[in-house]
């Protein structure tokens, strides 16, 4: 038998494809006698190094992923023009050939009895033409408002039943990537894939410690064939682009965007990396489940997490069988989008239904974190203060912040555009922002971003596709479910809670028009933010009184000054008035009530409506309010605040005093008959506050 020696130097290599060929190493060492190596020993000062994780070892196994690289692929495709041609005159005469029969029904008046049929023949060409048209197709079938349901019913198989591959190349990829066979490696793998999607399919597994598991396997020749068909996309967006002097978006950039996505998609460690940062940012939101990644099992071209039990939310048979309320999952979800855009910025790119499972136990489980994208700090601010503005109608504001989100160059003038969006969003908006959804907005807006020097940045393309698919579930499942209407709560709390300048200035705005304090904002904004989950109402007070006594809250203290005043003052004027009203009763006088403007007898309706609003708060606690007194009483600021109260209304007593015994031209009160009191009297009512 033949002896191989192995150094103690060798190291464990792997291949270029990123494959773990270790175990292969290691079969090949045998038992050698102890006096056949022969080991120089030294003295040598050794460091163990940290252990490392399976996620760490998962990447360095994984090799380099696949970037995408717009430079290098036209590179490549640009001494391939029979290739190149070859690929788009097949798109082009497929979809040409397509529409031809639409015509043609419509010529025979045979649209109806075969809709059916081109229905399947759509969801036959997009298939065919791979992962690129198959995620357009995805995108149509979140669509019920666009897409005839013949057509959706077709287009939603797109998501997960799409024609598998062979399973001899699966398990070869997982040979490859994970060093043995399936067998080998899993307790139990189904015979055959339970799903298909654009990217690579998927089989059932169990652990051999027990886990039920999925097992994604990517497709072969994923990026060669994606890579030409964004080649070619990329061309005829640049084409289009230098052509058409109406399109004013950058198409290419938004072409780079969505070829970015899709080419992360394609590293499944990737994946997995965003899977456990999904959980760790919107995992603990209430009723949001994501599964775990088993990393030991996962590399570039395999992904193996946990198994999910559950139904498409636009299943609605199997979800009320289920007795799952599936308006109640959508808002769930609407919070967590809601989440991602405007409060960590890290977000789902691709909610289609396949994405979005029902749990048995009443959750909302995410899945497929392939294709992820991120909202910088500036641009979720600026995405709600536009709400804000919108809200507001300030259609002033709401052009200065399309040139903060890059819709509109620095030096684009606003003053015809203003009048424009006043135009667009009032129809839209009707008699209530809740009854705004993002397909009239899109629609609305239409017109105006042809007029006027709009261009869209690529990555509002994606943040639109999120949230006009998650509108198209929502749609589905209800008919009449409003997406702003249930995100306002939490753009309130936002406002109320968030200290950042940007916001701070919103609420200033929101709050006070032409120097008066807007008490019914206040209130809808309270009564608003109390629905949203995590709304911590003694954190906003916190939050308002630090703000409040800074440098920053010198104009909301000098305003509520102002307003203590005035409501004050009618409640002594009321006092006072009742006072003289008996004391004329006992001689026989009559008093005139004083006269207060309905506009301060409302704003005092709308302040103690606002304190019954923050006592039935959840989280708020009137002892923890008093207990705060003592040490506001101490602030240089109250006591300032204290002292121009009390000379308010000083002088508005002095005025009324005035006006009242000095200035009054009015003849003097009359006497009740019965009376015996004969001396004339002052006039005893009091002018109007104000």
């Amino acid at each position: 038998m033949d002896v191989k020696t192995v150094s103690p130097a060798t190291p464990l290599t792997y291949s270029n494809s990123g494959t773990h060929t270790a175990l292969q190493n290691l079969q090949e060492i045998e038992t050698v006698p102890l006096q056949a190596v022969e080991v120089e020993l030294e003295t040598v000062a050794v460091t163990p190094e940290p252990l490392k994780s399976a996620k760490d070892i998962a990447y360095e196994l994984a090799g380099e992923a696949v970037r995408y690289d717009p430079a290098a692929i036209a590179a490549q495709y640009r001494n391939r023009p029979l290739q190149v041609w070859g690929r788009l005159s097949s798109v082009v005469w497929t979809f040409f050939s397509f529409a031809f029969s639409l015509w043609w029904d419509k010529k025979r008046g045979r649209t109806a009895a075969n809709q059916k049929r081109r229905a399947v023949r759509l969801r036959e060409i997009l298939s065919q033409l791979g992962p690129a048209f198959i995620k357009i197709g995805q995108a149509l079938s979140t669509r019920p408002d666009l897409v005839p349901p013949a057509y959706l019913e077709e287009l939603t198989t797109l998501q997960d039943q799409l024609p598998p591959f062979p399973n001899e190349v699966a398990y070869q990829f997982i040979q490859e990537e994970l060093g043995a066979h399936p067998n080998e490696i899993y307790a139990e793998i189904t015979a055959d894939p339970i799903a298909a999607a654009s990217l690579g399919q998927v089989y059932k597994g169990k652990l051999k410690t027990g886990e039920i598991v999925a097992i994604k396997v990517q497709r072969p020749g994923l990026a060669e064939n994606i890579g030409l068909d964004i080649y070619i996309l990329r061309r005829v967006a640049l084409w289009a682009q230098n052509t058409f002097k109406i399109i004013r978006s950058d198409l290419a950039a938004i072409m780079d965007e969505l070829g970015e996505r899709i080419y992360e998609e394609m590293d499944y460690t990737h994946e997995g990396q965003n899977a456990e940062r999904f959980a760790e940012l919107y995992g603990h939101i209430k009723d949001i489940y994501v599964p775990s990644i088993y990393w030991e099992y996962t590399r570039r071209r395999v992904l193996t997490m946990e198994w999910i039990t559950g139904v498409k939310l636009t299943n609605l048979e199997a979800v009320k069988a289920q007795g799952i309320d599936a308006p109640y999952l959508i808002e769930v979800g609407v919070q967590c989008s809601l989440r991602q855009l405007l409060e960590h910025g890290f977000f789902h790119a691709d909610p289609h239904p396949g994405n979005l499972l029902a749990t048995p136990d009443g959750q909302l489980a995410y899945l497929d974190f392939g294709m992820m994208s991120e909202v910088k700090p500036y641009q979720r601010y600026g995405l709600l203060e536009a709400v804000v503005h919108l809200v507001n109608r300030d259609f002033e504001g709401l052009a200065r912040d399309y040139v903060k989100l890059e819709f509109l160059t620095p030096d684009t003038d606003l003053t015809p555009i203003i009048p424009a969006l006043a135009g667009v969003f009032n129809n839209a908006l009707g008699a209530s922002v809740a009854e705004l959804n993002f397909k009239s907005i899109t629609d609305e807006l239409s017109a105006v971003m042809y007029e006027y020097p709009f261009r869209v940045p690529a990555y509002y393309a994606l943040i639109i596709r999120s949230l006009v698919t998650l509108e198209g579930i929502a749609i589905n499942v209800d008919p009449e479910f409003k997406v702003l209407s249930k995100a306002y709560p939490y753009v309130a709390k936002r406002l109320l809670s968030d200290p950042a300048p940007e916001l701070r200035a919103s609420l200033k705005d929101l709050l006070f028009k032409n120097g008066e304090f807007r008490w019914n904002r206040l209130e809808n904004l309270l009564n608003n933010a109390r629905e949203s989950d995590d709304y911590d109402v003694s954190k906003i007070l916190n939050q308002a009184l630090e703000y409040l006594f800074s440098e920053r809250g010198d104009f909301i203290r000098d305003r509520i000054v102002t307003e203590l005043v005035k409501n004050l003052d009618i409640i002594s004027s009321n006092a006072f008035t009742n006072a003289k009203a008996v004391v004329g009763e006992w001689f026989g006088v009559k008093a005139n009530q004083p006269v207060v403007s309905q506009t301060e007898q409302k704003n005092l309706e709308h302040i103690k409506r606002i304190w019954g609003i923050l006592q039935s708060t959840p989280g708020f606690d009137t002892t923890k309010v008093l207990q705060l007194l003592p040490q506001l009483l101490l602030k240089r600021e109250v006591q300032n605040m204290g002292q121009q109260v009390v000379g308010g209304l000083a002088q508005r007593a002095v005025a009324r005093l005035i006006r009242e015994f000095l200035l009054s031209q009015e003849p003097p009160l009359v006497i009740a008959e019965n009376s015996s009191y004969s001396h004339p009297s002052p006039q005893l009512s009091l002018p109007a506050a104000k």
